[in-house]
C-alpha cells in the first residue's frame, strides 16, 4: 500500500497542520510516512506546498512524482490547480471552495470551479462555512482533513483520535469543534460538491 499526497494551499491557512494531523495518524496505525514542506511567502499570503508519502514499507524519497498523488488535498481552490501536474489520471482532488484572491489577475472562481469538476474524481467542500457549523471559524483545515479522510489509507476513528489528541491541550470546547469540524467535511465527502 503507498499513498502519495500533495498539500496546498496559502499562507496561514493550517496546510502545515493537516500534514502534521494526517503523518500522526497513519504513524500510529503503524504506516511508514515521510514529508517534505516548500513554505513560500506564507507569511504574506504566498503559496504553501507539502508532500506527505504513506506506505505499509520502505518510502525511498520525500518528493512526489509529477504524475504520481493519488490526492491533492487544497486548502485554495486556484492553488489545487497549481499541483494538478502531480496528480494521477486516477487520482483525487479535494478543495475547500473558498478562494483566496491573493492576486490582482486572480481568474474568475467560476472558471474554476469548472476546470476542478471536469477531473474524474474531485470534491470541492464549503470549508468556510462548515468550520464555522462546527463552532470555529479557524477550523476549516479539520473540515479539510475530513473532507480528504475518504481517500486515506487511515481509519476515521485514528485520524478523529489524532485530532483529539492535537488539541487536548486547548478548551475543551476547542478540542469538540475540531472533532465537529472533521466530521462535517467527512460527511460532505459524500457529495461530489458542496458549495
Amino acid at each position: 500500500m503507498k499513498k502519495d499526497i500533495i498539500l496546498a494551499g496559502v499562507g496561514g491557512q493550517g496546510v502545515l497542520s493537516i500534514a502534521a494531523i494526517i503523518a500522526q495518524a497513519a504513524l500510529a496505525e503503524g504506516l511508514s510516512v515521510r514529508q517534505s514542506e516548500v513554505h513560500g511567502m506564507a507569511q504574506r499570503g504566498g503559496a504553501v506546498l507539502a508532500h506527505l508519502r504513506i506506505a505499509d514499507g520502505m518510502i525511498p524519497s520525500d518528493l512526489v512524482p509529477q504524475g504520481g498523488a493519488d490526492l491533492i488535498i487544497s486548502m485554495e481552490v486556484l492553488e489545487s490547480l497549481r499541483y494538478v501536474p502531480w496528480l494521477a489520471p486516477t487520482g483525487a482532488l479535494v478543495t475547500a471552495a473558498e478562494p483566496v484572491i491573493n492576486i490582482p489577475d486572480y481568474p474568475e472562481v467560476e472558471e474554476i470551479l469548472k476546470t476542478i469538476m471536469a477531473f474524474p474524481l474531485y470534491r470541492i467542500v464549503a470549508a468556510a462555512a462548515l468550520a464555522k457549523e462546527a463552532g470555529l471559524a479557524r477550523a476549516v483545515n479539520m473540515v479539510m482533513v475530513g473532507a480528504a479522510s475518504p481517500f486515506l489509507p487511515i481509519l476515521e476513528e485514528t485520524l478523529e483520535n489524532t485530532i483529539a489528541a492535537q488539541f487536548a491541550a486547548k478548551a475543551p470546547a476547542t478540542a469538540e469543534a475540531n472533532r465537529q469540524a472533521f466530521r462535517l467535511g467527512r460527511n460532505a465527502a459524500s457529495l461530489r460538491e458542496v458549495f
